[in-house]
């Protein structure tokens, strides 16, 4: 890969990490961050598998150092970036993207985030398995759907398109 397409895809990434960082905390709902799962399943059909989990671990990171956000914002992310890019890689269609976002975040990332929630705060009492698993769903639910209103007219971008071939190639 030559210098200049490498240059081109860690700006694109970093674009998407800034976009994430900023739109999540403003339009979010108490206890669900939707706007994290219209990233990632952005993510998932323009940058594919990799680059959308490189992309929420980044946005997790930075809104746990600046923002206070707990290991959620990790537990809730990467699981469905990874699962939103993969089944959109194999599947080739949005909707295949939103599947593996619900079955990433809503389902995994909720059932992993228990675990993790109790390691972080020390204490397990008021905490059960399924906590965050209806606002998880809940915020893949809203997040899919707006995605798929955004994603169906960026891709009439001629530009947009070219950057999904960058990271993804031209068997789209």
């Amino acid at each position: 890969m030559n210098e200049n397409v490498k240059l081109q895809k860690i700006m694109i990434v970093t674009i998407m990490i800034a976009l994430d960082v900023v739109l999540s905390p403003i339009f979010r709902i108490e206890g669900m961050a939707p706007m994290s799962s219209v990233m990632n399943i952005i993510a998932g059909v323009f940058l594919g598998p990799f680059y959308a989990v490189l992309m929420a671990v980044m946005t997790g990171i930075i809104r746990m150092l600046v923002l206070g956000i707990p290991p959620l914002a990790l537990t809730g992310a990467v699981f469905g970036a990874f699962g939103a890019g993969i089944l959109y890689k194999y599947g080739r269609n949005i909707y295949w993207s939103m599947l593996g976002e619900f079955i990433g975040t809503g389902l995994v990332g909720s059932l992993i985030s228990f675990p993790v929630m109790v390691w972080y705060t020390g204490q397990g009492q008021n905490l059960y398995w399924f906590v965050y698993t209806p606002r998880f769903i809940g915020a893949t639910i809203i997040g899919s759907f707006i995605s798929y209103f955004l994603i169906v007219n960026l891709l009439k971008i001629n530009s947009l398109k070219k950057i999904q071939r960058l990271f993804i190639g031209d068997s789209i």
